[in-house]
C-alpha cells in the first residue's frame, strides 16, 4: 500500500470514530436532556456549568433596569417582583466565560416553575437570553437544570428528567419526574452535543 492510500485509510479511520463519537454524544444528550435537547441547546442564549453561590433573594425589580432602559421599561419593571441569583461558571458553554460570576435576575412567578437551587449546588443550567428588562429563567423551567455530582463534572446519579416533553415555555408547570440512567455520563460530553447542536442551528 504506497504512503498516500495510507493516509487516506487513517482519514476515513479518524472520521468514522468522530462520527460514532459524535453519535453517541447525541444519544447521551437525549437520554439526560430529553428528546428535545436540541431545541433546548438551541433556545438557550446563556449555557455552563456552575456552582450556585446565592439563590431565591427577592429583590426590589428595579435593580433589574439599566441606565438605559426607558421610562416605560422602568415603571413595568417596577412593578414585577424578582428573585436573583448568583452563579460561578466552573465550564463556559455559551455566552458566559469560565470564572465569571453570572448574576441573573428572574420573574419571582417563573421562579416556581423549576426546581429550587441551593448555594453551593452545582449545576448545569441552560437560561433564555435575558429580557428587555433584564428578566431570564432556566429554559422550560425544569428542562433547563441539571443536576451535576459534587464534583460539578458529571451528571448527578440523583437527576430525574420529565418522561415527555410538551413544551419548552416556562408557563408549562414542571412534569413528573422519572428517573433516568446517568451513570458516568460527564459534562463535557454534553457539552460536545450542545454545541454540535448550537452550530447546525447556525
Amino acid at each position: 500500500m504506497s504512503l498516500p492510500q495510507r493516509v487516506l485509510v487513517v482519514a476515513i479511520v479518524c472520521l468514522s470514530s468522530f462520527a460514532a463519537a459524535q453519535q453517541l454524544d447525541q444519544v447521551i444528550a437525549e437520554r439526560v436532556l430529553g428528546p428535545q435537547w436540541k431545541q433546548l441547546s438551541c433556545r438557550a442564549g446563556i449555557i455552563f456549568a456552575g456552582t450556585v453561590l446565592t439563590a431565591s433573594q427577592l429583590i426590589a425589580a428595579t435593580q433589574t433596569a439599566t441606565d438605559h432602559t426607558e421610562a416605560a421599561d422602568r415603571a413595568a419593571s417596577a412593578a414585577t417582583p424578582a428573585v436573583r441569583l448568583s452563579f460561578r461558571v466552573d465550564q463556559a458553554i455559551a455566552g458566559v466565560e469560565r470564572g465569571q460570576i453570572v448574576t441573573i435576575h428572574e420573574w419571582a412567578g417563573a421562579w416556581s416553575m423549576h426546581r429550587p437551587m441551593s448555594r453551593g449546588q452545582h449545576i448545569l443550567i441552560f437560561l433564555y437570553p435575558p429580557s428587555r428588562l433584564g428578566f431570564t429563567s432556566p429554559v422550560g423551567g425544569s428542562l433547563g437544570q441539571v443536576a451535576l455530582d459534587p464534583t460539578g463534572k458529571n451528571v448527578s446519579k440523583y437527576e430525574h428528567r420529565p418522561p415527555a416533553l410538551i413544551g419548552l415555555r416556562n408557563q408549562t408547570p414542571p412534569q413528573p419526574s422519572v428517573p433516568v440512567d446517568t451513570r458516568s455520563v460527564s459534562v463535557v460530553q454534553l457539552e460536545r452535543a450542545i454545541r454540535s447542536a448550537r452550530n447546525e442551528e447556525e
